[in-house]
């Protein structure tokens, strides 16, 4: 489970930075709180956080089923297939919203193998 754990740790770290862009980019842009409208920038920055979030409550609760039934140590692939495609969405979406496709998708194909994953584990487990 310790492969799980880093690969937990290292999506809410990543969480964390998008949060920490966002209060920053809130000084920069003027955006009082609780202001969640202003700079299409700011937003767009903000709509990477909520989107992040968002994502978490599937991939996380997959990540530890994964790791718990079928395999801790393949739970890494999945994983950091999340988190490359985490860093893309944000990239793209900041950048250019209609670009951001890739990116949701390797987070998208990342957090549906895990579900798969945990499922045939499971599976298996009860056979």
């Amino acid at each position: 489970m310790e492969y799980t754990a880093l690969v937990i740790l290292a999506a809410l770290a990543q969480y964390l930075y998008f949060t920490i862009r966002v209060g920053a980019a809130r000084g920069k842009y003027h955006i009082e709180a609780p202001a969640t409208r202003g700079d299409e920038a700011w937003e767009r920055l903000f709509r990477v956080q909520q989107n992040t979030l968002e994502q978490l409550i599937a991939f996380i609760p997959a990540l530890v089923l994964f790791g718990w039934y079928l395999s801790g140590t393949w739970v890494v692939l999945p994983g950091l297939v999340f988190l490359v495609g985490r860093q893309l969405y944000a990239h793209e979406y900041v950048s250019n919203p209609k670009s951001r496709a890739l990116g949701m998708g390797l987070t998208f194909l990342a957090t549906a193998a895990l579900v798969i994953g945990a499922l045939v584990g499971i599976i298996l487990k009860m056979i």
